[in-house]
Order: structure tokens, then sequence, then C-alpha cells
């Protein structure tokens, strides 16, 4: 183990689990030990991360999945719901919005995390739904320690729940009164919601059947019909207005979960598997090709020459994203051209010895990019040093981590946040490999459903009201998501599974760990537990949508020399603590054996294996 480790990396031959929650993470393993394979165990600790960390997703969320059956080619599951198809930008317009409210009803979309579970448990695994249910059942009914994180979101948003949201009330604020960290937290609402699921699918006999009638109660049974009445009723959110929602039981029974080919492009030997541009995966993959054609084994690792690279890199890839992603059902994203060897070449050309300040998309087949409304106002705003909060509503958005100083989010009384989302990746020992972000639902961005026990996604919040962009709002269209799991591929094989919360730096935090194991020959945790930096040099993915021109978060463990060399080359630093930044897990197999790591930031996450 190498001196700068905070934890041995796990290395065996049975199976490996790497989550952001060391139960969920020791419920994957029991399926591993019970006979279940990767895809199996996957279902298992996602569905408890709905239930353990509350905060930070839900049932009533979004899960991309990427993955990789032992001998077959890598997939993708496009686990993110549509918007409403009563979502028209007339609709807000009528109500006197130019932005979607990041809480409350009307950002909901449909809930795409059930059908992707059961999805992949019927595409993919081998156990039956009452199995993997099973693990969840038993932490919503009996009960979990209420994480630390946990406890002051529920805190913090206590005199909402109290005021406006009843329901909320009732599930988290036990007794009336908000629980403390450590305490028993339980949610029978929830534990009956899956119960009744788990009862349709044991109802047949056939593995299946039973999966598929488990979906259909949720999409076109007693869940989607909750769902239905509830968004009928007029709920506060952030506009500082009651407002009902948009969706319908006709969009939950619309759904259908999408198996697709990932985008892939090379890097270090290896391919890189990520989502569609319906995600921000591709994303990482632009960084990724304008690092290939640096010299990079001549840089440090940490040194401010690298940070410097891979920031300015970073801001060319997300002004491509902010200008050019969207649901590609939908809009013409240019990604042959975006992920090209030459206009690679031709974004790299920007990069000079200073931070940028500007906002440049790229014109991939001359094409003219065009950015919102309201990014280029934030743009402004940043320029005469203002901020653009206040000039639009706001809300909470998918939260991101925050360094150690403030883990106690600071939040509004209208629900706006910050906190953290979920992560998971796992191998088994024939190779099945599975990287899954689920996320959305958050306990604090909208109301409990009666009767469920959980929050609806506010995904919608990302779409733009204007239209002609790529990720303008519309019925049923998949929003433009930050979740970005990451599969690496080495001769066609599947050698690693990667992931992290954080948002908008989830496709950053990633590159430094590809670096550090790819380029500079770390081992997982070696290179997980490396200092890490972001730029925040970007439009944020959530409302209030603002922008921090030259922005750059770093860990202090980079160096008094280091940050201080990145502020004369004209980054506007902000120092974070040591272990702020990232919440970076992982999985490998390589040479016939299996590997996994997690970060020790946050306090979690763990690695499980054998």
């Amino acid at each position: 183990m190498n001196a700068f480790t905070t934890r041995p990396e796990l290395v065996g031959t049975h199976g490996m689990v790497a989550s952001t929650h060391w139960l969920a993470t020791a419920s994957g393993m029991s399926v591993l030990e019970r006979g279940g394979n990767a895809f199996d165990a996957a279902v298992a600790v996602g569905l408890v991360l709905h239930v353990v960390e509350p905060h930070l997703n839900g049932l009533g969320g979004d899960v991309p999945v990427l993955g990789c059956a032992a001998g077959g080619e890598p997939f993708v599951l496009s686990g993110q719901g549509t918007s409403p198809a009563a979502a028209t930008a007339e609709a807000f317009a009528a109500l006197g919005l130019d932005a979607v409210p990041g809480t409350g009803l009307l950002p909901a979309v449909v809930p795409g995390a059930f059908g992707t579970w059961m999805d992949l448990l019927a595409r993919y695994g081998t156990w039956s739904a009452p199995d993997v249910l099973a693990y969840a059942i038993g932490y919503a009914r009996h009960g979990h320690p209420l994480l630390r994180q946990a406890a002051a979101t529920i805190a913090s948003v206590a005199d909402l729940f109290s005021a406006h949201w009843p329901t909320s009330a009732a599930t988290y604020l036990p007794g009336g009164q908000a629980p403390a960290a450590g305490s028993v937290l339980r949610n029978v609402a929830l534990a009956e919601t899956l119960e009744r699921l788990a009862a349709a699918a044991a109802a047949h006999a056939d593995r299946e059947a039973g999966i598929e009638a488990a979906r259909a109660a949720f999409y076109e049974g007693f869940v989607a019909d909750a769902v239905d009445a509830f968004c009928r009723e007029p709920v506060m959110d952030s506009t500082g207005d009651p407002h009902r929602g948009l969706l319908t039981a006709d969009d939950l029974a619309a759904w259908r979960v999408r198996e697709e080919r990932p985008v892939t492009a090379s890097f270090a030997g290896r391919t890189i598997a990520k989502t569609g541009p319906w995600g921000q995966g591709p994303v990482l993959l632009q960084q990724l090709t304008l690092l290939e054609g640096m010299d990079l084994e001549d840089t440090r690792p940490g040194s401010a020459e690298l940070v410097h690279a891979v920031v300015e890199g970073a801001k060319l890839a997300f002004a491509d994203r902010d200008a050019w992603y969207g649901d590609p059902d939908h809009t013409d994203v240019p990604l042959d051209a975006l992920l090209s060897p030459a206009y690679a070449a031709e974004r790299r050309a920007l990069i000079g010895p200073t931070a940028s300040d500007e906002l440049r998309p790229g014109r991939p087949g001359d094409v003219e990019p065009r950015l919102a409304r309201l990014a280029l106002d934030a743009v402004e705003a940043a320029r005469a040093g203002r901020s653009a909060r206040g000039a639009r509503p706001t809300g909470s958005g998918e939260p991101t981590f925050q360094p150690a100083a403030e883990t106690d989010p600071e939040v509004a009384t209208d629900g706006t946040t910050r906190g953290d989302t979920c992560h998971l990746d796992v191998v088994d020992a024939a190779g099945n490999v599975v990287s899954v972000t689920p996320s959305g639902g958050w306990l604090q961005s909208s109301p409990v459903v009666p009767g469920l026990g959980f929050a609806l996604p506010t995904r919608a919040q990302m779409f733009w009201v204007e239209q002609g962009l790529p990720s303008s709002l519309g019925p049923r269209r998949r929003p433009r998501t930050t979740l970005s799991p990451t599969l690496v591929l080495r001769d066609g094989v599947p050698e690693i599974a990667c992931g992290t919360p954080g948002g908008d730096q989830q496709d950053q935090w990633q590159v430094p760990f590809l670096l550090n194991h790819l380029v500079y020959g770390m081992g997982l945790q070696e290179a997980i537990d490396a200092p890490t930096w972001h730029t925040t040099h970007l439009v944020s993915s959530f409302a209030p949508r603002e922008v921090e021109l030259r922005g750059l978060h770093a860990e202090d463990r980079l160096g008094a020399d280091v940050l201080d060399d990145l502020r004369r080359r004209g980054h506007d630093v902000t120092v974070t603590g040591p272990w702020s930044l990232g919440r970076l897990t992982a999985v490998a197999r390589r040479d016939g054996l299996l590997r996994a790591a997690a970060t020790p930031r946050g306090m979690q996450a763990y690695a499980a294996g054998r």
C-alpha cells in the first residue's frame, strides 16, 4: 500500500462492490456471496441507497446505467425520466415564469429509477424482484442510522415541511422534530410501497413475468395513480407561490427504459465509454481527447502545469456541453464532430499560458453555437462582479458535495440546498461489471407523495424555457443531466468501472483520477486519494444557473507553491479543505484479479470484496 493511501486497495477473485454508503455496499456484497451476479448486486445496492441516503437520491429519482456482461458489448440504460406531455414553454409563460423552479411539483419528470432497476434485473440479472427488494425493505421498515448530512438537511428544511409540505413532515419529522444524526430513521410508507411492488412480482412463478408485474404496478398501477392525484394539488415551491404539477399517470405509463450503445473515445490505450448527450457523459470524452494530444508524461501529478491544462480544457469542453448537448431524440447533437481529433486539435490551440475569462463554445461543422439568454445574462453578471441569484426564481438543483467546513448545508426556507448524490460500481468473478449514478428525488426538493414515502424528481429544472436550444423545454424530452458513470475497456474487455457524485463536477473529478491511474500509474485507491480540483467557469446546470469566471476550487493538499502558481496564471483560486472535493468509487478487473477502492471524503463511502 502506497504511503499516500488512506485505505488499502482491495484485491480478490470472488467479487467487488463500491458505493457511497457502507450499508449499500454490504448489501451488494451479500448478494454476491449468495450467488447473485454483478447486476443483481447493483440493483440491491441502488435500492438501499434510495433508503439510506434520502437527501441524495430516492426511489422517485433517475438512474443512468453503464454496464457490460461477461463476453458481451458495453451497454447504457437511459434511466432518465422524460418531461410531462404538458411541459411546454407556453405552460410556464402562462404562470409568469421564464425558468423552471428547482423545487415543488412543476419541475417533476417521470421517475426513472425503479423501471431501470427492473429492466437491468430482467435483462442481465438472475434474481427475482422480491429478493433484490428485501434489503431496501428491511432498512425502510426497521430503520437505519441517519447520516449527519441527512440530519442537517432535514433540520434546514424543517420549517418548510411544517408550513407547506405536511407529507414530508410526517415522514422526516417524527414527533414534529428534526431527527438527530445517528438516530434510527424509519420510512414505513416507503417500506409498504416496496412491499406492494414485491408482492406484485411474487404473484408470478416466472422470474421475468414477476419483474414486469412489479414495473407495471409502479408505472401503470397504484404508484402512478398516487402521483397523478398528488400533482393535481397546488404545492409551495421555490418561486414563493404554490403550483400544481404537470406530471400525469399517462406520462408514467408511456415511459420505457432505453438500452443504447455508449459513446466512446480513446485515451491512454483504452476505450472510455459514457452515456449519450442526454447526460453530460461526452464532456469527459472531450476533455480526455484534448489531453490526449498533450505530452502529459512530462508533467507531474498535481503540478500547476497539469492543473492549468486540465482546467482550461474543461472550460472548453463544458462550453460545448452548454451549447450543444440535449436529448438526441429532439435535437441534432454533432457528437462525431465534437469528439473528432481535428476538432480537439482546433480547441487545444485555444489553451494559452494564462486562465481564459471567456465562455467559448466551438463551431463543430462550422455551425454557430447558441447559448441560452439566461446563461449569457449569468456570464455578464459574473463579468460585472454581481451574482445572477435573485434575478429569477431559484430552487435546489442536483446537490453537489461541499468542503468539510461546509457540510452543514446552506438551506433557505424554500428548500434551496447543497448536498450530494450517489454512485456505485460492481464487478463479479465472471467478469460482469456495472457502474451507476443514482440521483434525484431528493427529500428537500419535492414533497413526499402521500402513501408512497418518496418524492418526485425535479430534473425539469435543467431545461431552458427559452426555445430553439438543444436543451429547451418540451413535451416528453429527457433533460440534459449531469449524471455520469464511466466504463473503461482495454482491448474491448471491461477493465474499470468508476464514477462520483457531484453535479457539474462529476466529469471533472474523474479526469485527475483517470490521469493518476492510467497515465501516472497510481493504484485505484492512490488515484482516488490524490488531491483534486475543479473549475466553476461554466454555466451551472441547476437554478440559479450562475457562472464563476476563472473560478478554480482546489484542495489545499496541492500545496502552496502550486496554488500560488495557479493564481499567477490568472485563476481565481478557492482553497478548500484537504479532503473536500470528489467522492469517487471504482472497481477493476485486471490480470485475473478483481480490485476496488472508495474515497474517504464524506466519511461514508466504502468498498468491500474478497
